[in-house]
């Protein structure tokens, strides 16, 4: 988990949607997955800024 962010470098999800992943219906999935590259847009934007 990246400290500045909350999300996994990886996945780019935040623990708690990674806890409830498994309960999650496939609409709220959906909406996880849709911001996923806003969030790893922004990540990669603030690791140039630095």
């Amino acid at each position: 988990m990246n400290p500045r962010t909350g999300w996994c470098d990886g996945c780019w999800r935040s623990i708690d949607e990674i806890v409830a992943w498994g309960r999650l219906d496939d609409a709220a999935k959906r909406v996880v997955w849709a911001e996923l590259p806003g969030r790893r847009a922004a990540a990669e934007a603030n690791s140039k800024v630095r």
